[in-house]
C-alpha cells in the first residue's frame, strides 16, 4: 500500500452509455501528503471531476480504491460512504453550495448537527469558525445578503466544521474578484499548514501554483506530477493569483501510465 493520508491504487473509472464504454480514468495510482495542497489539473475531459468523485466517495471505481489511512473510501453503501464524507472530509465549491434559506452561521452549523452535536455545540463551533473567517457580524445574514467572498469563506467554514482529515476544493476561485480569490488561496493554505490533506482541482494553471504537488491528467491518465515550490511572492501579481512556479516533472511510471 502506498504512504499518506489518502491514497489511490490502481484507480480506474469506466462508465456504460448506449454507445459503448468510456474510460474516464485508467490506472491513477497517488499518495495525497498531509500538510501539503496537492493540485489536479489538466484540459476539460482529463478526468479531473471523475478523480474528485472517486476520492471523496461520490462515485465507486472500476478498478482499484481510495483509502483514508486503513479505512477504505470506495466500498459500501451510499449511506456509509456518505458518513464518512461527514466525519472525515470537507468540500469548498466554485458556486458555494450554500442553503439558500438558512443563515450564515446555519450553515455552517448544519454538518456539525448532522454529526450529532447539541444545539450549544454546533452554536459555539460554528461561531468560532465564523470569527476565524471575519464573518462574525455576518452569521446571521441569508448567503443572497452576502458578497461573494464572504460566501465562499462561510463555504470555508463549513468545510472545517466538523475537523475533516481532507479538505477537497473544486475551483474554489473561480467566482471570485482577484482580491477576494487571493483571500481565499491564502485560506487554503493556512488549512494545509494545519496538517490537513488539501485536493484543489482546477483548470487555472496560475490558481494551481499555490501547490506543493501538481499532478497533470490527460485523458484520463495521470501524464506527470509536477513539484513545485508555492510561488508566494507572486501573490500580489497584477493577475490576482500567483503565477505558476518554475517546477521539476516526473515523468510518471509506466506502471501507472499505461
Amino acid at each position: 500500500m502506498l504512504p499518506g493520508v489518502l491514497r489511490a491504487v490502481a484507480l480506474g473509472k469506466t462508465y456504460r452509455v448506449p454507445s459503448g464504454d468510456v474510460v474516464a480514468l485508467t490506472e491513477f495510482e497517488h499518495a495525497f501528503a498531509d500538510g501539503a495542497i496537492t493540485a489536479v489539473v489538466g484540459p476539460s475531459g482529463s478526468g479531473k471531476s471523475t478523480l474528485l468523485n472517486l476520492l471523496a466517495g461520490f462515485d465507486v471505481p472500476t478498478t482499484g480504491g481510495v483509502w483514508l489511512n486503513d479505512e477504505p473510501v470506495h466500498e459500501g453503501s451510499e449511506a456509509r460512504r456518505a458518513g464518512l464524507r461527514l466525519r472525515r472530509f470537507g468540500f469548498v465549491f466554485q458556486s458555494y453550495n450554500l442553503v439558500t434559506v438558512l443563515t450564515a452561521r446555519q450553515n455552517v452549523e448544519l454538518p456539525i448537527g448532522l454529526a450529532g452535536a447539541s444545539a450549544s455545540q454546533r452554536r459555539r463551533r460554528a461561531d468560532a469558525l465564523l470569527r476565524r473567517f471575519g464573518l462574525d457580524r455576518r452569521a446571521d445574514h441569508l448567503p443572497h445578503r452576502l458578497s461573494g467572498g464572504e460566501r465562499q469563506r462561510v463555504a470555508l467554514a463549513r468545510a472545517l466544521a466538523n475537523d475533516p482529515d481532507v479538505v477537497f476544493a473544486d475551483e474554489p476561485t473561480g467566482s471570485l474578484d482577484s482580491v477576494t480569490g487571493r483571500e481565499v488561496v491564502g485560506a487554503l493554505r493556512d488549512v494545509a499548514a494545519e496538517g490537513r490533506t488539501v485536493v484543489l482541482v482546477t483548470h487555472d494553471e496560475a490558481l494551481s501554483s499555490i501547490a506543493d504537488t501538481r499532478l497533470r491528467l490527460y485523458d484520463g491518465r495521470l501524464e506527470a506530477v509536477e513539484r513545485a515550490e508555492r510561488a508566494r511572492a507572486a501573490a500580489a501579481s497584477a493577475s490576482g493569483v500567483p503565477r505558476v512556479a518554475t517546477a521539476s516533472v516526473d515523468a510518471h511510471p509506466a506502471r501507472v501510465c499505461r
